[in-house]
């Protein structure tokens, strides 16, 4: 009885050891994101797209975004918003396939359609913060002060220790004529960098 006891045990701990093997053993689909890993740090984003392209399912959210950036990073603009736009049709929710859109269409200067990108994240994450400052550049750079100063507003009264959105909401208070509000603006932003030769000129605009 006792020998039986002991092969069910060394059955058992074999099988286990099996499984367990098994587990830490990528899978061909975890090896082939791993050698682009590797090909990408080594700047080779021609060979990190082929081996993904072997695996390649164009219903898979992960691979099309993976490929989106490699594109990117490779300069091949108009691939890399094929991969993102197809990521976006995968999961219209998600925000991140958004912002790789951003990336190619950025370096194409199709600022329309970065607009129009950032105001489909904010549609689904109305304080996304990144997505409410680069839009509120986009309209300051065009003169829409008001717009520009309602994004601006949102993200200073959620982080109101942040240069950047600071420094961007008293410009857009001197631009709108709103010059005692600029002033308090620009002061704060002196408060956060002392001598920040912005908000000095922004100062001197505003005397």
């Amino acid at each position: 009885m006792e020998t039986i006891k002991r092969l069910y045990i060394l059955a058992f701990l074999l099988v286990l050891g099996y499984l367990m093997s098994e587990a830490q053993t990528p899978t061909t689909w975890q090896s082939t994101f791993y050698k682009s890993y590797d090909l990408e740090k080594a700047s080779n984003y021609t060979a990190a797209i082929a081996e993904l392209k072997k695996v390649y399912n164009p219903d898979d959210y992960f691979i099309n975004i993976r490929l989106g950036w490699l594109y990117y990073l490779a300069k091949s603009n108009q691939e890399s918003l094929k991969y993102y736009q197809n990521a976006i049709r995968l999961k219209p929710s998600a925000v991140e396939a958004k912002f790789g859109c951003v990336k190619p269409l950025s370096a194409m200067e199709m600022w329309d359609a970065v607009k129009d990108q950032y105001i489909a994240i904010l549609r689904i994450d109305p304080s996304n913060t990144r997505a409410c400052y680069w839009l509120g550049v986009i309209y300051y750079n065009r003169k829409d002060y008001p717009k520009a100063d309602k994004l601006f507003e949102k993200i200073v009264s959620l982080y109101p220790l942040d240069y950047d959105s600071v420094i961007m909401l008293a410009w857009t208070k001197l631009k709108m004529g709103r010059k005692a509000e600029a002033k308090t603006l620009f002061n704060h932003a002196l408060t956060l960098i002392p001598n920040d030769k912005d908000a000095l000129s922004g100062l001197k605009s505003v005397q």
